[in-house]
């Protein structure tokens, strides 16, 4: 079974630019992140392209729950993570098996 994992944020900030910055930057240390977490499968993230859209976007697959869970937890990832939080302001996200 593979996991996908899809996750979107709004960014907090009110101006575009600064926006847009942000959610560049989130998408930027989340791709950084293959090669270094070892459970995930694939992983892409970007910035939206589209005016009225989440401000980017993740979609990840593994293998099962439990390399979910430990991408969850690694040290890495966390540090993601930690500034994911310092400039979102909303998260949604889905994970259903493949």
């Amino acid at each position: 079974m593979t996991l996908r994992h899809v996750v979107s944020w709004k960014m907090a900030a009110t101006d575009a630019a600064t926006r847009a910055d942000h959610a560049r930057e989130i998408a930027e240390r989340l791709n950084a992140l293959v090669g270094v977490v070892p459970t995930i499968g694939t992983l892409t993230a970007g910035p939206n392209v589209v005016d009225g859209n989440w401000d980017v976007a993740l979609v990840a697959d593994f293998a099962d729950k439990a390399a979910l869970d430990a991408y969850a937890v690694h040290p890495a990832h966390q540090e993601v993570v930690a500034y994911v939080r310092s400039v979102v302001a909303d998260r949604v996200a889905v994970d259903f098996e493949l």
